[in-house]
């Protein structure tokens, strides 16, 4: 009997936690979409930056880490992850994600974010018991917002100068899903 290895499933695609022995295939498809994340993202691009990128995505309260796999071959097509989580009142989690090249263009993100939403905001114990979820992007990547914007964020605001990537700090538009929002 093969145990069923992911925390959520769609059609297409599954979320699991991070491991450490997904280090060889997640690097090399890192370089391989290294172009195709240029300048929005840099994800960890050998073994030696991933142990300790996903270890930390696994530990704590503060984030969770998740790899998104096609249901029908299990490769790994890219992550999602919910950083910055605040619980009390907040209950508010940002999300960091990035689709493989090879995945890109195919809807699998879409589904992917789905069912991240729905784990975000399922009660503790069953999933994070988070209320809001945001996502923070560059004005010009047009298929980062548009991906949010199919997965029901809304546009809330502008942030100049919000965070630091690539030697900059960059402008952000500030998006946003929260649990009661269709």
């Amino acid at each position: 009997m093969i145990l069923h290895p992911y925390l959520s499933e769609g059609t297409r695609v599954g979320l699991r936690p991070f491991r450490v022995a997904d280090g060889p295939e997640f690097t090399a498809r890192v370089r391989e979409s290294r172009d195709f994340h240029r300048p929005w993202l840099f994800p960890p691009a050998t073994v030696e930056e991933y142990e300790p990128w996903a270890s930390r995505l696994a530990a704590g309260e503060e984030r969770a880490g998740f790899l998104v796999c096609e249901l029908a071959t299990g490769a790994v097509a890219g992550f999602v992850n919910v950083n910055n989580i605040v619980r009390g009142a907040f209950r508010c989690g940002a999300l960091g994600y990035g689709a493989f090249v090879h995945a890109a263009g195919r809807g699998l993100f879409r589904e992917a974010l789905g069912l991240v939403r729905a784990h975000a905001f399922a009660p503790e114990g069953e999933g994070l018991g988070l209320h809001r979820l945001e996502a923070n992007i560059q004005p010009a990547n047009a298929a980062s917002i548009a991906l949010v914007r199919g997965a029901g964020f809304r546009l809330e605001g502008f942030s100049p100068a919000f965070l630091h990537i690539d030697g900059a700090w960059r402008d952000h538009e500030r998006w946003a899903v929260t649990a009661e929002m269709p």
